[in-house]
């Protein structure tokens, strides 16, 4: 990623694969949390919802089929494309929108409810810059008492576990897909470099296979709360992702944050 905005991380090889290797994820559940967020925090009653870092529509399609009014966006415009056929598949066109932008530069002229950034968006902003930059565009699309919803990855938890390497395999129709990951830590920086190998194979043939670097940054609570504050929000609550009720540990990679637009 460039400061302050942000690079497309993601292949067209990648994001041809991206549904078929998260088909394990539980949308549902986590647009269930995200409602529940909803409920406890909101004052009112949340109608429209901005998705920054949208990718293929995972929570942004859930959540406009719920009848919220959404817009997602994303820098990469290869996934901007699958989400916006998949809406028009489930004739969701006059629920959600979908758009190409950068998330640290995006001004829409319009404010939403809720702004949510799911799925370790925030820690691809690894630079303050980068940060910032998105937390002051989440903060303009909000009118004051808007909520801010993020997940992050947690500093403690990523430092006592430690990233590994890992290897997915998974069916997607008569092609496997094959996802190589090798993680390196860099705590000088606060940051994970991650390498994907991706490869897709008919049979033994590999038809498509893209190598790229992700680089994720993992956050601590103190120095979110700084700049939350000083893109204007008010820390809400710290919890483990999908867990409200709960505090986050070491043992806690995936930590949600939620903020109110002051």
């Amino acid at each position: 990623m460039e400061s302050p905005g942000e690079t497309d991380h993601f292949s067209s090889v990648y994001a041809r694969a991206y549904d078929a290797m998260y088909r394990d994820k539980d949308y549902e559940a986590e647009c269930d949390f995200l409602e529940e967020v909803f409920r406890r925090c909101y004052k009112g009653m949340v109608r429209s919802v901005l998705d920054l870092g949208c990718g293929t529509g995972g929570h942004a399609l859930p959540l406009a089929r719920r009848g919220y009014q959404v817009w997602g966006v994303d820098h990469s415009a290869q996934m901007i494309a699958i989400a916006r056929e998949k809406a028009r598949a489930a004739k969701l066109a006059e629920q959600v929108h979908f758009e190409v932008a950068d998330i640290c530069s995006l001004d829409l002229q319009r404010t939403f409810d809720v702004a949510i950034c799911i799925f370790a968006v925030l820690s691809y902003q690894i630079s303050n810059e980068a940060l910032m930059a998105a937390l002051c565009s989440a903060r303009r699309h909000l009118a004051p008492g808007g909520l801010f919803i993020s997940d992050f990855w947690y500093g403690p938890a990523v430092l006592a576990q430690r990233p590994s390497e890992r290897v997915k395999i998974v069916q997607d129709g008569t092609e496997r897909l094959v996802r190589i990951t090798r993680p390196q830590l860099d705590t000088e920086r606060n940051m994970v470099r991650v390498w994907f190998h991706i490869m897709r194979l008919r049979e033994r043939e590999v038809i498509e296979e893209a190598d790229e670097e992700h680089r994720l940054r993992y956050f601590f609570c103190p120095e979110l709360e700084f700049y939350l504050a000083q893109a204007g929000f008010a820390i809400e609550q710290f919890c483990p992702f999908l867990q409200l009720d709960e505090r986050p540990d070491e043992r806690t990679w995936n930590v949600t944050l939620i903020a109110r637009a002051r």
